[in-house]
């Protein structure tokens, strides 16, 4: 008899999940949501349907995925984080970047407050504010981390309701980001303050494309292995989470030129994310959905009065800096969404010269998110 619960067959079926994904985001209208969540949503029903092992009865993949995998692909993805290269975003966006975070915080701090987490989400609402601190600081590594520390992945249901709604607050901010320059212009006209650095975008900045070979490759998984196995031993010495010692380890690494010289980093950490995001999926069941969804408007609620608070703060203290409305509007957006959508929001505004800034200070919110995740998860 034909065995589903076989892991190779299992880990086959999630990497087949994330080929579709891709495929879909790529080539049809599902790319509005994106390979995330779409991931999340395939390998579910998989997992409802019983095609794969689910929540009830794991496999032995997804606990090496949650253990090993996750982790070093957040440390991949946190190599591409040059601060020598940081400069060459200028000064205004850097500051309304920095100011942005401030706001994110500000935030959490009044969002949580203001519903009260704590009782109407749970005894994880400190983990829930530690997670969306870091992913409107500067993207989704940094929910990841906070969450793999937690083991938010095993309440499977909350966190892929934390992921959809941040998809949607994401989502209606990006259509505010685009509008609210044009209407402040029209009514406090600023002068455009061109972006500092002249440098053109490769197919690299822009794509999650790169060369991959045997040596590069090689180098690459035995850094992360390393580095994974250093920041545990370093965590059982101290009380620093192994997360934030991985992450300190790669921000670290990331400055030396040969390791920026390696190609790879980038699609072996996407490729991670993705997986350790398709377990995600395949833990959620239909039996627990109720408890999420009673929930679910003070997930939202939060979400929306911590963007709602960081966008006040942003756009205020930009105004009362002078800075140019297109410059705080893509600085608050590679808060929010990262710098992939700070991208296309630059590109949207017609303001090809802030593209490569708009990558540059997203490498600091992934550098800088999870500490500030961490703080907040112990605020609160």
């Amino acid at each position: 008899m034909f065995d589903f619960n076989n892991p190779v067959l299992t880990l086959a079926i999630l990497f087949f999940n994330i080929a579709i994904c891709e495929y879909l985001v790529r080539k049809t209208v599902l790319k509005h949501l994106g390979t995330a969540l779409l991931v999340i949503l395939v390998t579910a029903i998989e997992a409802n349907l019983f095609l794969i092992p689910s929540a009830s009865n794991p496999s032995v993949v997804y606990d090496v995925i949650f253990a090993y995998v996750a982790p070093i692909s957040i440390f991949y993805l946190l190599l591409e984080v040059n601060f020598a290269s940081i400069k060459k975003a200028g000064l205004p966006i850097l500051i309304m970047f920095l100011i942005g975070s401030l706001g994110t915080v500000l935030g959490v701090f009044i969002a949580g407050n203001l519903i009260d987490g704590v009782e109407h989400i749970g005894d994880k609402f400190p983990m829930i504010a530690g997670m969306f601190t870091g992913t409107y600081t500067g993207g989704s590594i940094n929910f990841n981390a906070v969450a793999l520390h937690y083991d938010m992945n095993k309440d499977a249901n909350l966190y892929t309701g934390a992921v959809a709604i941040d998809n949607i607050i994401t989502a209606i901010w990006m259509v505010a980001t685009i509008a609210l320059p044009k209407f402040l212009q029209a009514w406090i006209p600023r002068a455009k303050q061109m972006g500092q650095s002249k440098e053109a975008l490769t197919e690299k900045d822009l794509s999650d494309t790169e060369g991959l070979n045997p040596m590069n490759t090689s180098i690459l998984v035995g850094l992360g292995l390393v580095a994974l196995i250093l920041s545990d031993w370093l965590a059982t010495l101290c009380s620093i989470p192994s997360i934030l010692i991985l992450t300190t380890i790669s921000l670290v690494l990331a400055q030396f030129r040969f390791i920026q010289e390696l190609d790879g980093s980038r699609v072996l950490g996407i490729l991670g994310i993705y997986l350790f995001l398709a377990v995600i999926g395949a833990y959620c069941e239909l039996a627990a959905l109720p408890k999420i969804g009673a929930i679910a408007t003070y997930l939202l609620l939060f979400a929306f009065v911590l963007v709602l608070v960081h966008g006040l703060v942003t756009f205020i203290l930009g105004y009362l800096f002078k800075i140019d409305w297109d410059i705080i509007s893509i600085a608050s957006q590679a808060n929010v969404g990262g710098s992939g959508s700070a991208i296309a929001l630059a590109r949207s505004l017609d303001r090809n010269d802030l593209l490569l800034p708009s990558i540059l200070i997203g490498t600091v919110g992934n550098a800088i998110g999870t500490y500030l995740g961490f703080m907040m998860v112990n605020f609160f």
